[in-house]
């Protein structure tokens, strides 16, 4: 099998994870990195990879298949569609887009230029996780009827107060572009397009200028709920739990993704006992790339429907709006 060559485009905090990860995959090849600030030439030198600062040599590069894109969220749109026009296939870290209108024309520029188009939710490639959604496609809760889940952390409380990802511009609604985004993924994923948004952002436990605590009501069209917390400033917990009319299923996280300690499955469904499974440490951000590579040659669909990643975004800015106005929002699903 030949390996699938990439680029990594953006040399931050999350990059800087990305690059050795995928060299550690026999699916994949990193032919080069990119960053426009020189200071990423020691990074790129101590993983043996070049560095280039230009993301037009990237896309002229007849050995770059596909490009990974780590950069600050209001530049995916346009790093997007030019990747597709130069036939290059696209990983996209989250979220994909800021708006609706964003989401669909990336997705139109890769459709119609025959690539293929993957977005960082790694936490949909967690064993746990997977099993919980396929109980719930399967029917083995019942009904759906609400989720509950939180993603708090508070290793941003590091960064500068000029770092992009506390900005307003590229981080509206604070923790949500953060953590809150991958709760909603997979609250679209087990439960279908949202239909209405109510969210509250404030700054509580913390100096973070852009809000530090989020709550989020989401409804759904199936008349489902669900109940999402990200914080900011406050060590780490995570967990995702969805309760049906048989039963509930709920994952928690024994440590923060980027060092996983593994998972406990915990599910009750009706006349059964609690049952409690532990799953050791996997590495779901490298199954999701590896998933990328497969798809791009062919070997097997991208596990994420792109229909499932333009509800997320949608909700996503229905989210934006009602943090702004404290009102109920509609999603747009066109």
């Amino acid at each position: 099998m030949n390996s699938f060559g990439i680029a990594v485009i953006g040399l931050g905090w999350w990059g800087r994870v990305i690059v050795p990860l995928a060299k550690s995959s026999t699916k994949l090849r990193v032919v080069a990195v990119a960053d426009p600030d020189p200071a990423g030439a020691e990074f790129a030198r101590q993983q043996s990879v070049p560095l280039v600062t230009s993301y037009e040599d990237i896309l002229g590069n007849p050995g770059v298949q596909g490009v990974v894109l780590c950069t600050p969220h209001t530049l995916h749109t346009d790093q997007i569609v030019r990747a597709a026009n130069a036939k290059k296939h696209v990983f996209c870290e989250k979220p994909l887009a800021m708006s609706r209108a964003d989401v669909l024309k990336s997705v139109k520029a890769c459709n119609d230029n025959g690539v293929k188009l993957a977005v960082g939710h790694e936490k949909r490639f967690e064993p746990p996780i997977q099993e919980l959604m396929r109980m719930v496609k399967a029917g083995e809760l019942g009904t759906p009827l609400q989720i509950e889940a939180n993603f708090v952390q508070d290793k941003f409380l590091s960064l500068p107060a000029d770092n992009w990802r506390l900005s307003a511009k590229e981080a509206p609604a604070g923790p949500m572009t953060a953590t809150g985004i991958h709760l909603l993924d997979l609250s679209v994923g087990a439960m279908g397009p949202a239909e209405r948004v109510l969210a509250s952002v404030r700054t509580l436990g913390s100096e973070l200028r852009n809000g530090d605590t989020l709550g989020i009501l989401v409804n759904f069209r199936s008349g489902a709920n669900a109940l999402l917390s990200a914080i900011l400033a406050t060590p780490f917990d995570g967990r995702f739990a969805v309760y049906g009319s048989k039963g509930w299923a709920e994952v928690r996280d024994k440590a923060h993704p980027e060092s996983p300690q593994g998972w406990t499955l915990t599910t009750h469904l009706r006349g059964q006992q609690e049952k409690t499974r532990d799953y050791p440490p996997a590495k779901a951000v490298l199954s999701n790339l590896e998933a990328f590579a497969d798809a791009a040659a062919g070997r097997a669909p991208y596990p994420v429907p792109q229909a499932e990643m333009i509800a997320n975004v949608s909700a996503l800015e229905a989210i934006f709006r009602s943090a702004v106005s404290g009102n109920l929002e509609q999603v747009d699903n066109g």
